[in-house]
């Protein structure tokens, strides 16, 4: 549903659009209760068609309004207005990270600043039994000052579907296809640990974010993706079968004991990897 500038939405009145993607349209809107500007995300007809859904989605943001960490962006609510309904979110100023990497790499020590960061707000997710499930450049911004602020923290498990109980249109085997068709964040090829794009949710676990950081420190210090940027089922049989190349090939200026935190966040097997965002921070 696109929203024109001067909609209102309960209490809040869209400015701009400042985005779109699977978890629907993002907008810019003023709160005219407490004066300040919010971002709105319209969430897309597979979730507002469908009550039970809906009523997932809901008790899932319920979770992640619970979430207090600087480095996360912030859930205010939901609002709804008609059959549109609404996820209130934290604007945040900035690039994101996917704006940075297309830049080329970026300085060890601001590289390292931001992925601690990141694995701050992991910690702090994870203590909540919250898994991120699309962790990507693109969910990630950086404030003017330096700050990391970590977005949709949640909503991709929120689209996905429960363990029982599933037709044959929510199935693993169907999460790639007809899912993303409908447009459910179900996770980005090139940052999915192996047990994701193997398509088994119920090996999904804290672990499987710290790959995705994995490949996002990758990026950062060598400017390029460990698993290339093909199609999407090339990127998920590398990410399934193929090792890395080591950073200091890449980069050799870079120190070993950095490439070794890194690949052994991209370890594919996940009790290969760190055990917790907080021992990787």
């Amino acid at each position: 549903m696109f929203l024109t500038p001067g909609t209102r939405l309960g209490a809040y009145e869209v400015t701009a659009k400042i985005g779109e993607g699977g978890m629907g349209e993002v907008y810019q809107a003023r709160d005219t209760t407490l004066d300040r500007d919010v971002a709105l995300k319209v969430l897309p007809e597979a979730f507002t068609a469908d009550p039970d859904r809906l009523a997932r989605f809901q008790r899932e943001a319920k979770v992640l309004a619970s979430l207090n960490h600087p480095n996360i962006g912030a859930i205010y609510g939901l609002e709804a207005a008609g059959d549109t309904q609404a996820l209130v979110l934290e604007l945040i100023e900035g690039p994101t990270l996917a704006d940075r990497i297309a830049e080329g790499a970026i300085p060890v020590d601001e590289a390292l600043t931001i992925a601690r960061q990141i694995a701050e707000a992991l910690e702090a997710a994870h203590e909540q039994g919250i898994i991120h499930r699309d962790l990507k450049p693109a969910n990630v911004k950086v404030r003017p000052d330096g700050t990391v602020k970590v977005l949709d923290f949640g909503l991709a498990k929120a689209a996905t579907p429960e363990a029982s109980g599933t037709s044959g249109s929510e199935s693993p085997t169907m999460s790639l296809t007809a899912a993303t068709q409908m447009g459910m964040v179900i996770g980005t090829a090139a940052y999915m640990a192996p047990e994701q794009a193997a398509g088994d949710p119920e090996a999904l676990s804290p672990r499987s974010d710290i790959f995705s950081l994995g490949v996002i420190l990758y990026e950062l210090i060598t400017g390029r993706s460990p698993f290339g940027v093909k199609n999407p089922l090339d990127t998920l049989v590398r990410v399934l079968e193929v090792d890395p190349e080591p950073p200091t090939k890449l980069e050799p200026w870079l120190s070993r004991e950095l490439e070794n935190i890194c690949l052994k966040c991209l370890e594919k097997d996940p009790q290969n990897r760190y055990g917790t965002a907080g021992e990787l921070a």
